[in-house]
């Protein structure tokens, strides 16, 4: 079994996390983020140049105040509650040029990078909250000289944090369809710093965005379906990053899953077949019955949530007509309401001519049997030709949207290009043009609606 029982609407429970409830609960693997931030600058106590450079008197009768500064660095050294949310920032002074900066601290490692001029140094991500940090900046002065400069300081610690959870399990395998879905604790209204502070890493190049799903939930979803045989590494570097309304994170997120083989199916409801494509290639096509007139299975792109051999079915209220409780097997599940990929050996006459089943697709024994062994959560199912629309949230409809309905839903309004060096943000002006077919590459535009 994969995924979990969910009622419509909800997100299917994480099977393990390291901290804190959430109100979007989804199964797999968890990690848990947190975070906080106030802002003090200074200056780091500056070097002097090498002393066979200088006249020793002179030297001896400076104070530490007179004495040359080659190099800035904030915060300062000294400083007690450090803002986490600005970073570390080392500026050159008189001429001199930066050659390296290190950064010792027992938090998590930090990266940053240099300006081409060799004048300016920050730090990527926030910096970790209740951390103790020495900064080392070493160069040139003017002349050419060799110059360090370091400062030693504490950042501050927060009153009030969020935590996260991923849906993903760590080393799990999910369909070419499977979006990333991080699920806050607590309301985000600093959506764009979080956003930033997401990096995600693909051993494939990927076009993605980011997609708030209110204020506790957002997504990563590629623009088309992701490369079949990639490995994704998210780390959310939300450790410093204020998520608003005085909420920190306090914890820096990773976890590193797979995209397997590609396995889309496409159910067509007015013509009563299903086909699916394994690994770019139409393999099966087989005849089916969908919901009747009355429960009709909603039109969609869905994507595999669970599935169980057998699954227990009741519908409707005991002792009336239409009621059912029915074990039922090889069962693939992708909406919440109950939709199921599953055995109808009953319905076989019905299958490939007419519509009798309670919303689900009705499958021979042998297909649904074939179906259920390929499948993993995060596998596209599109249903289509029915007079019911879909319902977004019921399932994971993230490829209920375009690309541009998916990009409106970025707090930073901007595209992300991954690949093994991580992401970036930018335009969506500047991405190429999308190549992208129906139905093996993306979904089709208004999938959900009704036909």
């Amino acid at each position: 079994m994969f995924g979990s029982n969910r009622t419509p609407s909800s997100r299917p429970c994480p099977s393990s996390r390291r901290q804190g409830p959430s109100t979007r609960s989804r199964a797999g693997g968890v990690v848990v983020v947190a975070v906080m931030g106030v802002l003090v600058v200074g200056c780091g106590v500056m070097s002097k140049p090498d002393a066979v450079q200088l006249n020793p008197k002179a030297v001896a009768g400076a104070s530490s105040s007179a004495a040359p500064q080659y190099f800035q660095i904030s915060p300062g050294s000294g400083t007690t509650g450090a803002s986490t949310a600005n970073g570390i920032a080392v500026s050159a002074l008189q001429g001199a040029k930066i050659a390296n900066v290190t950064v010792k601290t027992a938090g998590d490692a930090v990266t940053g990078s240099l300006n081409s001029a060799g004048t300016s140094w920050h730090s990527t991500w926030a910096l970790d909250t209740n951390q103790a940090y020495t900064v080392t900046a070493t160069g040139t002065d003017s002349s050419g000289h060799p110059v360090t400069a370091t400062s030693s300081f504490h950042t501050m610690t927060p009153s009030s944090s969020f935590g996260t959870e991923i849906f993903e399990g760590s080393g799990a395998t999910y369909g070419v369809g499977m979006p990333i879905m991080l699920t806050f604790n607590e309301p985000i209204t600093n959506k764009a710093a979080v956003e930033r502070a997401l990096q995600v890493t693909t051993s494939k190049p990927v076009i993605g965005a980011w997609y708030w799903d209110g204020t506790e939930a957002v997504d990563f979803r590629p623009r088309d379906y992701w490369p079949a045989d990639t490995t994704v590494t998210l780390t959310a570097h939300l450790n410093g990053v204020d998520g608003g309304n005085g909420r920190y994170g306090t914890h820096t997120l990773t976890q590193t899953f797979d995209i397997g083989q590609s396995v889309i199916s496409v159910a067509n409801t007015a013509s009563h077949q299903a086909q699916v494509w394994v690994g770019g290639q139409l393999t099966y096509t087989w005849p089916i019955s969908s919901g009747k007139t009355t429960t009709p299975t909603p039109n969609g792109t869905y994507l595999t949530v669970q599935k169980g051999n057998p699954v227990r079915m009741i519908g409707g209220t005991k002792g009336t007509p239409g009621y059912y409780n029915e074990l039922v097997n090889w069962a693939v599940r992708f909406t919440f309401s109950g939709d199921y990929y599953h055995s109808a050996p009953w319905s076989v006459v019905n299958q490939g001519v007419s519509n009798v089943s309670h919303g689900c697709v009705n499958l021979a024994p042998e297909d649904a049997e074939t179906y259920y062994n390929l499948a993993v959560p995060g596998d596209p199912i599109t249903i289509t030709g029915s007079a019911k629309a879909g319902d977004w949230d019921n399932g994971w409809t993230e490829w209920f949207l375009t690309w541009q309905q998916f990009l409106h839903g970025s707090a930073t309004g901007m595209a992300v290009e991954a690949g093994p060096q991580g992401s970036t943000f930018v335009s969506p002006s500047a991405v190429a043009a999308d190549t992208g077919t129906v139905p093996l590459a993306t979904s089709g535009s208004g999938n959900y609606l009704a036909a």
